[in-house]
């Protein structure tokens, strides 16, 4: 008979109320519990509402909480989702965050989670993010705090905050990684079919995401044949020959119908690509910048610093998971 494992494992509380984000919730939720199964007693899950009452989110679930917040004793990691509840929430809820928020040993929001941190004043002087669309009112009604909004996570001391929805997954990946290393948090990911994790740094949109999808078919698959041939010949004059059109009708139309020019797309995925061989292989940088169209290594630098602030061989020191021991 298998011994039962006692359980000793880290609170991890989610707070819980009416309007929030399910995928906020359940994202994140899913993450711990699958480290939970995969290392008995690892982590003890708990949900609470301010009262202990179902609440019913923003997609019209309801969620029945384990117990009050009154009632919940000091997490290890207490995470705030995000969701419709975060544009006015009842004041006894930022109350509680305002008391109860600097107790945990790690303070997490998903997406406009960020939102409620702030309010109770827990994010004054610190880097943050959340979703895109909500960036600029974090910024403007709370300038205490330095809103990044590009990063799908960030790690500031004990306080992470997450982009919109999936993101809070990615996070959770990285804090089970932190608690019991990469080959526990690589089960996970690959029990939920996500990537290991997508590192902090990484854009909340990619190259195609932050353009507009033309609506013409040729300008479309142009768009994504660029994704996959960086290393190509991505000159306005090449792109407007495979598209046949000539170089200034091209132009004119990749702009009006993507939102960006045919330049500025091309950086951005030379960008993106360079980024994720530095992230996740061992190529070196001269081979990098041949893979990725910048063609010399001191040519991807300048693009690195003036996009980045930060050169080739530094982002990967400090972007680079480590290797398993």
């Amino acid at each position: 008979m298998a011994q039962r494992t006692r359980r000793t494992g880290r609170t991890v509380l989610v707070l819980l109320f009416d309007d929030v984000q399910s995928l906020d919730v359940t994202g994140p939720v899913e993450v711990f519990a699958g480290a939970e199964k995969h290392t008995p007693g690892t982590y003890r899950i708990r949900t609470a509402s301010l009262d202990g009452a179902p609440v019913r989110t923003s997609s019209g679930l309801t969620v029945v909480p384990d117990q009050a917040l009154a009632d919940a004793t000091p997490p290890d990691t207490l995470v705030v989702p995000g969701g419709q509840g975060t544009r006015d929430p009842d004041p006894r809820l930022t109350a509680w965050l305002r008391e109860h928020g600097p107790r945990p040993r790690r303070l997490v929001s998903v997406c406009t989670g960020a939102i409620l941190l702030a309010r109770a004043g827990l994010l004054d002087g610190r880097r943050a993010t959340t979703h895109w669309a909500y960036s600029d009112r974090l910024a403007r009604d709370h300038p205490a705090v330095d809103v990044d909004p590009d990063p799908i996570y960030i790690r500031d001391g004990n306080v992470a905050t997450s982009a919109g929805v999936t993101s809070g997954i990615d996070l959770a990946l990285a804090l089970v990684e932190e608690d019991l290393g990469r080959d526990v948090a690589l089960t996970v990911a690959r029990h939920l079919v996500v990537f290991l994790r997508r590192p902090g740094n990484k854009a909340q949109f990619s190259a195609q995401l932050a353009a507009q999808t033309a609506r013409r078919e040729p300008l479309r698959e142009l768009q994504q044949w660029i994704t996959e041939h960086p290393e190509a010949d991505l000159s306005v004059e090449s792109l407007a020959a495979r598209a046949s059109l000539s170089p200034r009708h091209f132009a004119r139309a990749f702009q009006a119908e993507t939102g960006t020019t045919p330049g500025h797309y091309v950086d951005r995925v030379r960008l993106e690509h360079a980024r994720r061989l530095l992230e996740d292989t061992g190529d070196g940088v001269e081979e990098v910048s041949r893979a990725s169209g910048y063609g010399t290594p001191e040519a991807m630098r300048r693009a690195f610093v003036k996009a980045l602030g930060t050169a080739p061989a530094e982002y990967r020191r400090r972007f680079r998971p480590a290797p398993t021991p």
